[in-house]
């Protein structure tokens, strides 16, 4: 029971990524944002992007993911990808600073510390910038998305009222000029 939730879940956010991709050959001015689940997903479009071709994009995704393009449902601006980033640089930079601490052997952290550690910390988080994009791909690819999506069906694609979240994406995502966030609910079954 669980695994096959979670085989939902991972289809549907294969099929919500392969419609990005899908977005993004046809239009160059715009930004997306999703989540999935194991009913479908969710999909915000920031941009002039009509409903009917977001229908057609969400259908030509699922057409071509079923005649064998598993490769769109891995996208690099995924939230597992920039996860693992934060998490890499994060950790890089901890590192730096702890290293720095029993360099020195402080006990706490101190400003001595931190200038000390500030240099290596910076290459570090660079350094972990540039490893982790293949790397939470390669997580994503394998546990976060599925491009196989079985005997899955698109059962609706419907416009939906964009939530104070999806306000929020639009102005990070587009720094607020773009003013037409439109938000749509994809249903599936099996």
């Amino acid at each position: 029971m669980l695994a096959q939730l979670i085989s939902r879940v991972r289809r549907n956010h294969g099929l919500e990524h392969a419609t990005i991709h899908v977005l993004s050959e046809k239009y160059k001015n715009f930004s997306a944002q999703g989540n999935s689940n194991h009913k479908g997903f969710s999909l915000n479009i920031y941009g002039n992007i009509s409903e009917e071709d977001v229908a057609s994009a969400v259908e030509e995704a699922f057409r071509r993911m079923k005649k064998g393009e598993r490769q769109l449902a891995v996208h690099p601006n995924c939230g597992t990808v920039l996860l693992t980033t934060a998490t890499m640089a994060a950790l890089a930079a901890q590192a730096s600073f702890a290293f720095e601490q029993r360099r020195q052997k402080q006990s706490s952290m101190s400003l001595a510390v931190l200038l000390g550690a500030l240099p290596t910390a910076i290459l570090a988080v660079v350094f972990s910038l540039i490893v982790s994009r293949p790397i939470g791909v390669q997580l994503q690819a394998k546990y976060t998305v599925e491009g196989d999506l079985q005997e899955m069906e698109l059962q609706s694609i419907r416009p939906v009222q964009p939530s104070p979240v999806t306000r929020l994406f639009q102005l990070l995502l587009t720094g607020g000029s773009q003013t037409n966030a439109k938000s749509y609910r994809v249903t599936t079954i099996n």
